[in-house]
């Protein structure tokens, strides 16, 4: 790789790294008191603790950043628009349901957009794996993490009808 290329290749990762970021800090904002939140609830025998959360949500942020990145690198903004538009709307709905969940305590309305999001990085893993492979299967830890979680909130919710 020419030094021009690779020059524009560590601005562009650092872009989809802070547009990433930017929506885990915006879902973050609204989980400041979550695990307290979290530990008042009655959970399944095989819901994680919740230090397990920040740990996962890191890899996970940072796998997504690097397939946006690569599908860009390949197509550029024009060229992969549609993909690229979808990993913003998922992005949206992902640090929505933190303000859904934790901030609002909204246990239906945290279940019914969890599923909006699920369908959302379905449709933004096709789009990826379209331009490029990698960049798909990249995301597949993440769908793996998002369907536990529909099934966490799922169960918290019907768990906790006072609260959630």
């Amino acid at each position: 790789m020419p030094t021009s290329e690779r020059r524009n290749v560590l601005p562009g990762l650092a872009g989809w790294l802070a547009v990433t970021a930017a929506a885990a800090a915006i879902g973050a904002m609204s989980s400041v008191r979550a695990p307290q939140f979290y530990s008042q609830l009655t959970r399944p025998d095989w819901a994680p603790p919740s230090s397990l959360f920040g740990p996962v949500w890191t890899a996970l942020y940072t796998l997504m950043a690097i397939a946006a990145f690569l599908v860009w690198r390949d197509r550029g903004w024009r060229g992969a628009r549609g993909p690229l538009t979808l990993y913003l709307v998922q992005l949206a709905l992902n640090a929505a349901w933190t303000w859904l969940f934790f901030g609002l305590r909204s246990g239906p309305v945290a279940f019914a957009e969890i599923v909006l999001l699920l369908a959302a990085i379905v449709a933004t893993m096709i789009g990826f794996w379209r331009v490029r492979p990698v960049a798909g299967a990249l995301l597949l830890p993440y769908l793996a993490w998002t369907s536990f979680a529909t099934a966490l909130t799922w169960a918290l919710w019907r768990a906790n009808p006072g609260i959630l």
